[in-house]
């Protein structure tokens, strides 16, 4: 699954999104038998495990790769056979993603905190479908039909990220150009569409805060590119940089203190989460 832009909010192939491989869909099999053997409903054994009921069907359905957190904490409530341990190790994803993203899609699911500034697109966690669509299809190659679909799922899919409800709920914080969002990628429909989502998101989920770095702004620190910035249930900080075709997973320290000053540096400089928000119900009501 792709992650954040960095699943190409643009929807290169460099970072697309993938389908469903045959070991997650053969995993996921195993799960729901033997979740349904033990008499649970997804609802009940999400409770258990400590994910969302929608979690468990993306893992049952082969749409999610499951954590390490998870497989532990499932085994012992599906028997204890010790089938998902010795078959976690041979999991993969479909061709599609690319190899130097797996790791941060592996910490982004587990992220207790995820900061993202944007200078490009809207973030893949709070696109619209028809948004993800238009940036799908506008930067070459296009992807034949199948996996412009299977990209779209998983990138919706993964929005469940977003939820309030999962323990413990992410905080994210998101800066994004105001000029991403008066671009109208797709459209005026489409973009009508996504400030209604966004809208929606962030006056519904109290963990998602979102600004805007507006069009003049003399003072900037994010000169340099997106930044995305991930911490861990063990407090470990971890960043993520991608370019053309290319990406590399940050865990220096130095590295990781430099863009958290940038990122700080950039809540300060954009709009107020107040401001943006009343910002976005503003380009609404223009269109």
């Amino acid at each position: 699954m792709g992650y954040g832009n960095t699943d190409g909010g643009t929807g290169s192939a460099g970072g697309s999104e993938p389908g469903a491989s045959d070991s997650l869909r053969t995993f996921g099999a195993v799960v729901q038998a033997l979740r349904e053997h033990a008499g649970l409903s997804r609802e009940e054994f999400g409770a258990l495990v400590g994910y969302s009921k929608h979690t468990i069907a993306s893992i049952e359905q082969g749409r999610r790769m499951p954590d390490r957190d998870f497989v532990q904490s499932a085994e012992p409530l599906l028997g204890n056979t010790g089938a998902l341990r010795k078959a976690a190790p041979h999991l993969s994803r479909q061709a599609g993603l690319a190899s130097w993203f797996v790791q941060w899609a592996r910490l982004e699911t587990t992220a207790i905190s995820l900061y993202t500034y944007d200078c490009r697109v809207i973030p893949g966690l709070l696109q619209t479908e028809a948004y993800a669509r238009a940036i799908s299809l506008d930067v070459p190659p296009l992807p034949d039909p199948e996996e412009l679909e299977q990209r779209i799922a998983a990138r919706l899919a993964r929005q469940e990220l977003l939820s309030i409800h999962r323990k413990p709920p992410t905080a994210f914080s998101f800066i994004v150009e105001q000029s991403v969002l008066e671009r109208h990628t797709g459209g005026d429909d489409v973009t009508r569409e996504l400030l209604d989502h966004l809208i929606e998101l962030i006056e519904g989920n109290w963990n998602v805060e979102f600004q805007v770095m507006p069009m003049r702004q003399p003072h900037h620190a994010g000169t340099d590119g997106p930044i995305l910035l991930a911490e861990t249930p063990e407090h470990r900080w971890f960043a993520y940089s991608e370019g053309q075709q290319n990406g590399r997973l940050i865990s220096d320290p130095k590295e990781i203190s430099i863009l958290q000053q940038r990122y700080a540096k950039l809540r300060s400089q954009a709009l107020s989460p107040e401001d943006s928000l009343s910002l976005l119900k503003r380009l609404r009501g223009a269109l």
